[in-house]
């Protein structure tokens, strides 16, 4: 099965260098032609030329997925650039916090206002526009694995996610008469494999490099008990590997492809297992893991680079 996007077009929100990127980077490797939004400029150039140094296509559309008229702006220049919208991939969001003792109403309200705005504007107008012109396409919602189980320290992502996967149910009910289908992807903590990003942080990822956005510290009340625990992790991902962004892409591409024409309304859990898991299984020791096939890389740029580095 080849999974060909040719032809298509596609906007990814939120195309920071991690997941945003990687499925930017995979949409325009299946051959879609791809408008990559950020409310940070710099982000959203950047993910533009990871996917040309990769021979792709795509433009920058900076701007804010809770400010209705600057969602219409950047759709009318995907639209007035390349004639189409065939693809809308709605993974901008607010990544952190803390937990319900000491989350500030600030930062609630300001990560669930970018989660349901943004899902719900791009999805509005962007349904509004392949309605009209009868394109049956596709959009796509980043759930979590903290939208679907309980997780310390990040209320607002946990109740914000939680939201976008009835979300995707209930839009998927009304665009399905026009044939577009709406479904979500569960990614788990992806390891990064962007070179931007790990140049920047380390290869670690979030698990190893949390910087506050997982579980940060909270009061030093003496009433107060740990919500996580701190010390060695054994390998609770029962694949061994919680995958990359790269993983995410390839899931998302085909998810988005005509393969997939009678998927709506579903969820594709893209963790190793890390959900499907019983609390109380450990997998083997790490070296025991017979582990997943060997990854398909997508930043093939990239790839080449680390091939010449003595």
């Amino acid at each position: 099965m080849e999974i060909s996007l040719e032809g298509k077009v596609a906007l990814v929100t939120g195309v920071g260098p991690n997941i945003g990127s990687g499925v930017a980077l995979a949409l325009a490797r299946y051959g879609a032609k791809v408008a990559c939004n950020d409310l940070d400029p710099q982000a959203a150039r950047r993910a533009v030329e990871r996917i040309e140094r990769n021979g792709g296509t795509a433009i920058a559309v900076p701007g804010d997925v809770t400010d209705e008229q600057q969602v219409l702006a950047y759709l009318r220049t995907t639209t007035d650039t390349w004639g189409r919208l065939d693809i809308l991939v709605n993974n901008a969001a607010i990544l952190g916090g803390r937990g319900v003792l000491d989350e500030s109403t600030e930062f609630f309200e300001r990560a669930v206002r970018v989660a349901a705005l943004g899902n719900f504007l791009n999805t509005k107008h962007a349904g509004r526009y392949m309605a009209e012109h009868g394109i049956r396409g596709s959009i796509v919602a980043i759930s979590s694995s903290n939208g679907w189980s309980g997780s310390a320290g990040v209320i607002a992502y946990a109740f914000h996610k939680g939201g976008v996967n009835n979300f995707v149910r209930a839009a998927a009910m009304d665009l399905a008469p026009y044939g577009i289908r709406v479904n979500s992807y569960t990614p788990t903590a992806p390891t990064p494999d962007n070179p931007d990003l790990i140049a920047e942080q380390g290869p670690g990822g979030i698990l190893q490099n949390p910087r506050g956005g997982i579980g940060r510290e909270s009061g030093t009340e003496p009433w107060r008990r740990p919500a996580r625990w701190s010390g060695h992790r054994p390998p609770l991902v029962p694949m061994g590997s919680t995958g990359t962004p790269t993983d995410i892409g390839h899931c998302v591409a085909w998810l988005c492809s005509d393969y997939a024409r009678l998927i709506t309304g579903c969820d594709l859990v893209v963790d190793g297992g890390a959900r499907a898991k019983n609390f109380a299984y450990l997998p083997a020791a790490a070296e025991e893991l017979a582990g997943p096939v060997p990854l398909v890389p997508l930043d093939v740029a990239a790839t080449r680079d680390q091939e010449t580095v003595p």
